[in-house]
């Protein structure tokens, strides 16, 4: 796919210039449309995963740390991959797919230099003349309506990284759909594994966490819905607020 990425157009800013701010007509995050071409990317990247185990990329931040490079960071870009192993080098395509969990426009800028990982506000607000009018004068006055999903997964995944682990994650096909379940994070106590959901807005729909403990239910220590309620047990998911993460045992 590579001569086809390279012609391709990649996608687009779209950039909310018809709501003015209001609470009648909050403007929409600037969010990026990507092509046909970036999605096949994707999916073939995470297909890969799926019939490759022995590359280890639910474990790609490992694989970039232990050749120095920093997931996220400018040295992805740097990186020679002519002396990288066909291991680290797929690392690094997961790591760039990853990244737009957490960083909307990230896999743009993947494609278009290298794999410039910024923070989100810097890839948001790329045209200069228009945010400087508009959109940083809303986001300044509280005005900016955002979908916060990525935000509060990068904060999750930070406080993981904080007390020492590893960024694990798992994807599923369904049986009745193309649909891909996923579990945002993983985590370990003892021989168990505890599967992590990260929830936004609406916590009480998480059929990604249900279809996994369903299947590894033998596996299963606990089950964590991370949400922007208080803490409360439910069901056999504990569902707790962001700042508890750090307690969690790991």
């Amino acid at each position: 796919m590579l001569n086809e990425i390279k012609t391709d157009s990649i996608g687009e800013w779209i950039v909310d210039r018809e709501n003015d701010g209001s609470s009648e007509h909050p403007i929409q995050f600037p969010f990026v449309h990507y092509s046909e071409c970036v999605k096949r990317f994707e999916h073939e990247v995470y297909t890969f995963d799926k019939e490759h185990p022995e590359y280890e990329l639910h474990n790609y931040s490992y694989t970039l740390e232990s050749h120095n490079i920093e997931w996220g960071s400018r040295s992805m870009k740097m990186a020679d991959v002519s002396k990288l192993s066909g291991k680290t080098v797929m690392a690094l395509l997961m790591g760039a797919v990853r990244a737009e969990r957490f960083c909307d426009g990230a896999l743009m800028s993947f494609f278009s230099d290298g794999s410039d990982v910024g923070l989100f506000v810097t890839l948001a607000f790329r045209d200069k003349n228009y945010t400087e009018n508009t959109i940083y004068n809303k986001l300044l006055s509280d005005k900016l309506e955002a979908n916060l999903g990525y935000v509060y997964e990068n904060v999750v995944a930070q406080m993981l990284v904080a007390k020492g682990n590893n960024l694990f994650y798992y994807t599923m096909e369904s049986d009745s759909s193309n649909h891909l379940y996923e579990i945002d994070f993983l985590t370990s106590v003892g021989n168990k594994i505890c599967p992590i959901e990260v929830k936004s807005g609406n916590y009480r729909g998480h059929k990604s966490l249900d279809v996994f403990c369903d299947k590894f239910r033998s596996r299963i220590c606990e089950k964590y819905v991370v949400h922007t309620k208080d803490y409360k047990r439910e069901n056999g998911i504990s569902y707790i607020p962001v700042y508890m993460v750090p307690f969690l045992p790991m």
